[in-house]
């Protein structure tokens, strides 16, 4: 297989537009399960895409700029505006957008330098939360997205354990990102749109 050749489309507008149209037609609580079933299972479903992305990098069906590339297109998809007239929804998709874009921003990040030979993903999420309570976010979000790469590389971390005594904030909202990639990568099955 050549460079410019994929195995597949890993991740379409088409199918972002699906859970979106999803969204819009149902009745959303997020104190209701399925509600906050529905929102998991979007979130899931996009992680599940970048871990494709990764794992075919490292396993050398992608090149680097091929995957790279999957992941800025994947980031267009689903990192763009999106038109939902229901605050409420809006407020929730905003909140996927944010931990899909820590999920991207990880991807790149191992794609272009692997994983840090030294440091965990407990310390670097510590980190985080140290840096935005100094209201540093490009610098707490960096940390996260480390954090990542060492999730892409195989730490065995419980990553849903760190994101459950994490206060609300940007890093949650991150944490809660790496969290849909991690189950991702180690299940990396296609979440049914009417699952």
């Amino acid at each position: 297989m050549t460079d410019d050749e994929t195995p597949e489309e890993f991740y379409s507008e088409e199918r972002w537009n699906n859970w979106l149209d999803r969204l819009r037609e149902e009745d959303i609580d997020p104190e209701n399960e399925d509600s906050a079933r529905l929102l998991l299972n979007l979130q899931d479903d996009a992680a599940i895409a970048v871990a494709k992305i990764v794992t075919a990098y490292d396993e050398g069906v992608l090149g680097e700029d091929p995957a790279l590339d999957e992941l800025e297109q994947f980031a267009a998809v689903v990192l763009g505006e999106v038109d939902i007239e229901d605050e409420d929804k809006a407020m929730l998709v905003d909140s996927v957008q944010m931990a899909l874009h820590c999920v991207a921003a990880a991807a790149e990040m191992f794609v272009l330098d692997g994983a840090p030979e030294k440091g965990t993903v407990g310390a670097n999420i510590d980190a985080a939360v140290e840096a935005e309570a100094d209201e540093e976010f490009d610098t707490a979000f960096n940390y996260c997205a480390q954090a990542g790469t060492i999730i892409i590389a195989g730490a065995d971390t419980d990553v849903s354990a760190i994101a459950a005594d994490l206060e609300y904030g940007y890093v949650a909202e991150w944490v809660n990102g790496l969290d849909s990639l991690q189950d991702a990568l180690s299940d990396p099955e296609v979440v049914e749109e009417d699952a």
